[in-house]
């Protein structure tokens, strides 16, 4: 349930609500909005059969939550949440893009790359150190020493650095180097990894799961929020169905249908969603129509020798036109990259 407080409502009258919350042993999360304050409440309803919280100064009315994401949901925060990170930001009017290689492969490779990707305006740089694979044969990652890369890249360039935490352990040392947190698909319900990130308060990057459905995905965002941390951006990266000629499926229903659900910012990544590099910019011009609020794209310098997703990765040439399609498409819907 939520509580919602009278847009003239004082400070004092907050902290007496939350107080009084508290001294039940039930969660409170706060959400204060342009116009009004909403508490969100967590935990053993039955223990406020009897409170008289409609009578408490401040309070304006209740409102019963049934859908099982509580904090993620637009009935706790009916205004669109911004996620901001160094020097950017994701879920405003515009569009960020995160672009770089599946894998951290060299020092050499990262920092051409990101020095590319500055010149063309992306926002972040991804790479991935930790490299969670289908079979434990393929390129695994190279860890600490890719982080170290790609905090070279970031003090060279600027650009603020995302990167995939795949355990606890890595998420350690994830969270010492990088900007963002991505939690990939495989993951999605790994919720320990979940729970801890949201005591980081780090910003993260959750992608949708292998074959999740949209409440599951904003659920396992739940895991996170009830911890503190609420810097979450959505990422839809495709699901499995029965096709076979792409990777995935890329779900573009879902950036809408979470828009209308949720006021956490969403991104789609078109690279995983189709598998594919010529499909990646018509997604992803696709993706901005239907209302994203940044891409993530995989980019090499040279594809055919990349260790990780070489058959999805843009070279540089094709992502310089994807960059100059996509400001096209965010002009004509009322955006800007």
């Amino acid at each position: 349930m939520v509580i919602v407080m009278k847009p003239q409502c004082s400070k004092e009258d907050i902290a007496g609500v939350e107080n009084f919350l508290k001294k039940l042993n039930l969660g409170v999360h706060i959400s204060e909005g342009s116009e009004r304050t909403i508490i969100g409440v967590i935990g053993d309803k039955r223990l406020l059969a009897d409170a008289p919280l409609e009578l408490m100064s401040g309070v304006d009315r209740i409102v019963h939550i049934v859908e099982p994401y509580k904090l993620a949901g637009r009935t706790f925060k009916p205004e669109n949440s911004v996620i901001r990170a160094a020097n950017a930001e994701i879920g405003g009017n515009r569009i960020a893009v995160i672009a770089g290689p599946c894998a951290v492969e060299s020092e050499e490779q990262i920092i051409s790359t990101a020095r590319f990707l500055k010149e063309q305006g992306v926002t972040f740089l991804r790479g991935g150190a930790y490299k969670p694979r289908t079979s434990p044969y393929s390129f695994q990652g190279l860890e600490e020493g890719g982080l170290r890369i790609l905090a070279q890249a970031r003090k060279e360039t600027g650009l603020p650095v995302v990167t995939e935490a795949v355990s606890t352990k890595s998420l350690e040392l994830a969270a010492k180097y990088a900007d963002v947190i991505q939690i990939g698909a495989r993951n999605m319900q790994n919720f320990n990894l979940l729970q801890e990130v949201g005591r980081m308060k780090v910003p993260v990057i959750l992608k949708r799961g292998l074959s999740a459905t949209i409440e599951e995905w904003l659920s396992a965002a739940e895991y996170i929020m009830n911890e503190g941390n609420y810097n979450i951006i959505l990422c839809e990266r495709g699901i499995r169905t029965f096709e076979t000629y792409t990777r995935n499926t890329l779900d573009l229903s879902s950036i809408p249908a979470v828009k209308e659900l949720s006021h956490l910012p969403i991104i789609a990544d078109p690279s995983h969603g189709t598998g594919r590099w010529r499909l990646v910019t018509p997604m992803s011009r696709a993706a901005i129509a239907a209302g994203a609020d940044g891409l993530l794209v995989e980019v090499h310098p040279c594809p055919k020798e990349a260790l990780s997703d070489g058959p999805q990765s843009l070279n540089f040439d094709s992502f310089a036109g994807l960059m100059k399609d996509i400001h096209k498409i965010a002009a004509i819907v009322g955006r800007e990259i």
